[in-house]
C-alpha cells in the first residue's frame, strides 16, 4: 500500500486511516458530520494526493484530448479547466477528468485514484494514433506531485495570504501557475469537490510538507482543520457530483449520467470516442437515467439498494446514499426506468424488504 508525503501528519492527528485506491488515506479525524460541516461553514483540507496526473505536449495535444474526451476542449485557454470523461469505445466511461490547459501545446489531466493506472493503458492505447511519444509528450506524473484540496467558504482567504498574486477575483474552473507559501510554479486551481468554494493546490512531492504546514498556520484563526474522505463523499453527494465506481463507471454513458452538458457534438469538437453510439442514443432515447431522490419515509438509503415501483417491480438501484449532514435529509441517487426520471415521481427504495417512499429532486440537495 502507498503512503502519500502527508501521511505521518495524518497519523500524528488521529486520523482513522483505511485503504483506499492502493494508497493508505485518512477517512476521518474528529467525525464525518463534524467534518462536513466544518467544510461547509469555514475551512478544511483534503489530502487527495491519491490522484492521478498526465501530462499532454506537443502540437497533437489538443487533437489528441478532443478524440479521446467527450467535452470540446478547443474553448480552453491558458488558465482554463474543463471537466470531462472518458468514453470508453463500449458506451461507458474509463473515467471522469478534469482537463486543464497550461498553454496551446500543454496540457494536465487530473484523473481518479482508482484509475490511475487503467487511464494511462487506455491513454496510451490510442497515443501511436496522433504521434504522442508514451513518456514524452505523454506523461504520468502521478508518483510526483501532491495534491491539498483547501475548500470551504474561507478557504481562498487563507490560501490569498501565502499567494504571490490575487487569487481572490479567480473564476470557477480556473487556475493559476504561481509562487504559493514560497513554493514556486505551484498549481492553485479553483476547483473541488464539496460545492462550498475553495481551491486545490498541486506541487512537487518534495514541497508537500512545507505546504501543508503553511497551510495551516495561515488557517489557524480561521479555525482550519484537516479533513478526511468520508466527509469528501457526504459533500460531494449534497452537491448530486458523481462518483466515479458509484454513479458513473464502465456500463453508463454520459447521457445516461446526466452528463450531456460535457458531451458535445459540434463540428468543431469533430470525432471522438463513441460518438455514434452516443448519437444513436441520443436519438432513439434513453432507456435509464441517473436522478437524485429524497426518501420520504424514514429511513437511509444506499449503495445497491434496488429501487421499485408501486407494485415493487425492480426499476433500478441506488449508486449513492446517505442522511445529508447539511441538509438533514436522506438523499441518493439512482438509476432508474424512464419514465420513472421525471422530478416528483414517486419511487420506493427497498430496504432490507421493506419498501420506503421516495421522490425523485433536483439536485444539488444543497443549495447555498
Amino acid at each position: 500500500m502507498k503512503n502519500t508525503v502527508f501521511t505521518d501528519k495524518h497519523i500524528a492527528l488521529g486520523a482513522k486511516m483505511v485503504p483506499f485506491a492502493g494508497y493508505n488515506m485518512p477517512v476521518e479525524y474528529v467525525g464525518i458530520n463534524q467534518e462536513h460541516n466544518i467544510v461547509r461553514t469555514g475551512v478544511g483540507v483534503f489530502d487527495v494526493s491519491h490522484m492521478g496526473e498526465i501530462w499532454i505536449k506537443g502540437e497533437k495535444a489538443l487533437p489528441f484530448i478532443q478524440y479521446v474526451t467527450s467535452n470540446d476542449a478547443s474553448v480552453l485557454y491558458p488558465g482554463k479547466a474543463q471537466y470531462s470523461c472518458f468514453p470508453n469505445g463500449k458506451g461507458g466511461i474509463v473515467d471522469d477528468v478534469i482537463v486543464y490547459c497550461v498553454d496551446a501545446v500543454t496540457y494536465l489531466l487530473v484523473v481518479n485514484a482508482a484509475n490511475v493506472e487503467k487511464d494511462w493503458n487506455h491513454l496510451c492505447s490510442i497515443a501511436p494514433k496522433f504521434g504522442l511519444t508514451v513518456g514524452k509528450e505523454l506523461y504520468n506524473a502521478s508518483d510526483e506531485i501532491c495534491q491539498l484540496a483547501i475548500q470551504g467558504p474561507k478557504a481562498l482567504s487563507v490560501m490569498q495570504k501565502l499567494c504571490s498574486e490575487d487569487i481572490m477575483s479567480m473564476e470557477y474552473y480556473t487556475f493559476k501557475k504561481l509562487t504559493v507559501a514560497g513554493i514556486p510554479d505551484a498549481i492553485l486551481s479553483t476547483t473541488g469537490y464539496t460545492g462550498s468554494g475553495g481551491c486545490e493546490v498541486y506541487v512537487a512531492n518534495e514541497d508537500g510538507l512545507k505546504l501543508w504546514d503553511a497551510i495551516f498556520e495561515a488557517g489557524k484563526d480561521y479555525g482550519i482543520s484537516p479533513i478526511g474522505l468520508g466527509a469528501r463523499d457526504t459533500l460531494r453527494l449534497e452537491m448530486g457530483f458523481c462518483l466515479y465506481g458509484n454513479d458513473i463507471d464502465d456500463t453508463t454513458s454520459p447521457l445516461e449520467a446526466g452528463l450531456a452538458w460535457i458531451t458535445k457534438f459540434n463540428d468543431v469538437k469533430g470525432d471522438f470516442i463513441d460518438k455514434e453510439y452516443m448519437l444513436k442514443q441520443k436519438e432513439e432515447g434513453l432507456k435509464r437515467k441517473l436522478v437524485g431522490f429524497e426518501l420520504v419515509d424514514k429511513g437511509i438509503p444506499r449503495h445497491g439498494y434496488d429501487v421499485c415501483d408501486a407494485e415493487g417491480n425492480v426499476i433500478g438501484h441506488v449508486t449513492s446514499g446517505t442522511m445529508g449532514p447539511t441538509i438533514k435529509k436522506p438523499v441518493g441517487m439512482a438509476y432508474v426506468k424512464v419514465p420513472f426520471n421525471k422530478v416528483d415521481s414517486e419511487i420506493y427504495i427497498s430496504v432490507r424488504g421493506k419498501l420506503l417512499k421516495a421522490k425523485v429532486v433536483k439536485t444539488p440537495f444543497y443549495k447555498q
